[in-house]
C-alpha cells in the first residue's frame, strides 16, 4: 500500500465525462489499497474565461480580487470530482488550498508556497477517505487573503503536498503519455522517455517544455519527490522524474547523451544600442531591469567599436515583460547614456538538453551543423553544463526543432506520439 498524490490538469477535467473518467481512475487506485490525495486544476479553459470576464468589467481589475475570482475555477472542479467519486462508492471530501494548509507569501497572482500544514488532509486519509484539493491556490497567514500561484500552480501544489505528506509518488496526469524528447505537436516522431533526472527536467521546463512547470520541478528536486508524468486518457506507463537509477537497466552502461529538445516562443529580445563601453554601464542596465521586476534569460554583448568606444548589449526576457523593461530603460537613458533601444518579439528559443553532453565532445558542432543544413540562422547562444540554447527567428523554430531532433537520432521508429486533449496540460 502506498500514499499517492495525483494531479489532474484542466484538459483532464474539462467536462462531466472527463470528470467521471478521472473519478474512475482515482477509485481504482483507492480500491487497490492505496491512500489517495488528488489535486485538480480548473475545468478546461475556465481560468482564461474568468480572466476575460474580469477584463470585460474593468481593464485594470485589482489583483486581490482577481485571486479570489480565479480560485473559483478549482473549487468547481474539486467539488464535482468529489461528487463523482462518492457516486462510485468511495468516500471523498474536497478542500480549498486554504483548508488544505497551503501557506504562501502575499504576492497576488504569483505567490510562492512557504509551508504546507495538511492536518485536515491527514485526518481525511486516516478515515480512509480520498482528499480532493484545489490546486493553484493558498492563503497568506498575515493578511488571511486567498492567493494564487500563477500558471502551473496546481503542479506545484501537488508536489508540495506530496513532500509534506511524505508520499511515495506524485503522479501528474496530463493529456500526453509522458515526457517526450520534443513537443509531439511539432515532432510527431518524438520518443517518450522512461526516466529523466531532476536536473534535465529543470532545464527542459526552464527552456519552454510545458509538460511540467519549473517551480514544480524545483520543489520536487529539493524534497526528492518522485514525479510520475502520465496521461489521464490512457493506461500507458509514463515518465518518472527522479535521480534514482532504473533497477531494470544495467547501471554500468552510459546514459544517453541527449534527453530532448525544448523550444520557447514566449520570449522577446531587447537590444540596447550604443552603450558606452566603460565599467559599470552593463551593471546599471541590468539594475534598472531588475528594479522593474523583470527576469532576464540570455545576454550577449558585442565587441566594442574602437572608433566610437560604444557597444551593443542584447538580452532576452518574457515577452509579457517587454513593455515594462523598455519603459524602465527609456526612463534611465540619460544616466546610462545609450543611443536607442530595439525590441523584437518575433524570436524563438531552441534548447538541447542532456546530462551526457558534459562528457561528450562534438555536441555543439553537431547542433550547429544541423541548424546550418536546415538554413536556420542563429542570433544568440547560451550554455550551461547540460544545456545549449540558441535564439532564432520564430517562424523558423519548428523546422529547427525537427532538424536538431533528427540530427541527434531522437526520432522514434514506433507509433507517433498522441496528444489526447490538445493542450499538453
Amino acid at each position: 500500500m502506498a500514499l499517492i498524490v495525483q494531479k489532474y490538469g484542466g484538459s483532464s477535467v474539462a467536462d462531466a465525462t472527463s470528470i467521471k473518467r478521472v473519478a474512475k481512475r482515482v477509485t481504482e487506485a483507492k480500491k487497490a489499497g492505496h491512500d489517495v490525495v488528488v489535486v485538480v486544476s480548473a475545468m478546461g479553459d475556465t481560468t482564461d474565461e474568468l480572466i476575460d470576464l474580469a477584463q470585460q468589467v474593468t481593464p485594470l481589475p485589482p489583483q486581490r480580487e482577481m485571486d479570489i475570482l480565479l480560485t473559483a475555477g478549482e473549487r468547481i472542479s474539486m467539488s464535482l470530482l468529489a461528487m463523482a467519486i462518492h457516486n462510485l462508492g468511495v468516500e471523498a471530501k474536497s478542500f480549498t488550498g486554504q483548508q488544505a494548509g497551503v501557506i504562501t507569501d502575499e504576492v497576488y497572482g504569483k505567490a510562492r508556497i512557504i509551508d504546507v500544514t495538511p492536518s485536515r488532509i491527514r485526518d481525511t486519509i486516516a478515515r480512509g477517505e480520498v482528499a480532493i484539493v484545489a490546486g493553484f491556490q493558498g492563503v497568506n497567514p498575515t493578511t488571511n487573503d486567498v492567493t494564487t500561484l500563477g500558471r502551473g500552480g496546481s503542479d506545484t501544489t501537488a508536489v508540495a503536498l506530496a513532500a509534506s505528506l511524505k508520499a511515495d509518488v506524485c503522479e501528474i496526469y496530463t493529456d500526453v503519455d509522458g515526457v517526450f524528447t520534443a513537443d509531439p505537436r511539432i515532432v510527431p516522431s518524438a520518443r517518450k522517455l522512461d526516466r529523466i533526472s531532476y536536473d534535465e527536467m529543470l532545464e527542459m521546463a526552464a527552456s519552454g517544455a510545458k509538460i511540467l512547470m519549473l517551480r514544480c520541478v524545483e520543489y520536487a528536486r529539493r524534497y526528492e519527490v518522485p514525479v510520475h508524468v502520465r496521461s489521464s486518457f490512457s493506461t500507458h506507463t509514463g515518465t518518472l522524474v527522479t535521480n534514482e537509477p532504473d533497477p531494470s537497466k544495467d547501471t554500468t552502461m552510459e546514459q544517453p547523451i541527449i534527453a530532448g529538445v525544448a523550444h520557447d516562443r514566449s520570449e522577446a529580445k531587447i537590444t540596447v544600442v550604443g552603450v558606452p563601453d566603460v565599467p559599470g554601464k552593463a551593471a546599471r542596465i541590468f539594475e534598472v531591469v531588475a528594479g522593474a521586476g523583470v527576469n532576464i534569460d540570455m545576454i550577449v554583448q558585442n565587441v566594442s567599436a574602437a572608433a566610437t568606444g560604444l557597444t551593443d548589449i542584447s538580452f532576452t526576457l518574457p515577452a509579457t515583460d517587454g513593455a515594462t523593461a523598455t519603459q524602465a530603460l527609456t526612463a534611465h537613458q540619460p544616466d546610462i547614456g545609450f543611443q536607442s533601444l530595439q525590441y523584437d518579439d518575433a524570436i524563438g528559443k531552441l534548447s538541447l538538453i542532456g546530462a551526457g553532453m558534459k562528457s561528450h565532445p562534438g555536441v555543439s558542432a553537431r547542433l550547429f551543423a544541423a541548424l546550418s543544413e536546415a538554413g536556420i540562422n542563429i542570433e544568440m547562444i547560451s550554455t550551461s553544463e547540460i544545456r545549449i540554447s540558441v535564439v532564432t527567428r520564430a517562424d523558423s523554430l519548428d523546422d529547427a526543432v525537427r532538424a536538431v531532433h533528427t540530427a541527434f537520432e531522437l526520432d522514434s521508429e514506433q507509433d507517433e506520439a498522441v496528444v489526447y486533449g490538445g493542450t499538453g496540460r
